[in-house]
């Protein structure tokens, strides 16, 4: 495996994802200047914090893989698990969500989803370093075809579009 590699979550998904943030930061000030209903307003003020925070958790988390185990980066915290501790690399699929888990004993544990870019790198990376036997089944079958998962990625794309549209609409 390389010495060092960092992954991070699919910038295809992070980018429209600032859009969102932009484009509803940009409909807020058109109903304000506008004079629009002050429940529009209250609702678009309510959304844009939660989106701001999904965008700031994903913009900055990581993953990062080195000789000695990996740790995952997030705003404000970090958690880390050492290849020679862990006893067992688990995978969950549902549909195209894929959730593999490192444990390292009952309290220890880290789970990676298949949002972070270069994600079949990361499963052979975590396979090849983990020690012989603790990987399941499961997991080496998701290792031969790891799925991409790309319905967010269209999901907030189709947020932007809307919001375009919305736009437009306040403008007509």
């Amino acid at each position: 495996m390389n010495p060092t590699r960092t992954f991070i979550i699919r910038r295809t998904f992070v980018y429209p994802m600032a859009l969102v943030i932009v484009l509803t930061a940009v409909l807020l000030v058109v109903c304000l200047v506008q004079g629009q209903a002050i429940a529009k307003v209250i609702i678009l003020a309510g959304l844009i914090m939660p989106l701001v925070v999904i965008f700031v958790e994903t913009a900055f988390r990581r993953v990062v893989v080195d000789q000695e185990g990996v740790t995952a980066f997030r705003p404000f915290r970090q958690r880390r698990v050492l290849f020679s501790d862990v006893t067992e690399l688990d995978t969950v699929r549902v549909r195209s969500r894929v959730f593999m888990t490192l444990m390292a004993g009952p309290d220890v544990f880290l789970i990676i989803s298949n949002s972070y870019q270069d994600f079949p790198a990361l499963v052979e990376g975590l396979i090849a370093a983990v020690p012989e036997g603790c990987v399941t089944e499961e997991t080496q079958q998701l290792a031969k075809q790891p799925p991409l998962r790309h319905a967010d990625v269209f999901t907030v794309w189709f947020a932007v579009v809307a919001l375009v549209y919305v736009l437009i609409a306040q403008f007509r």
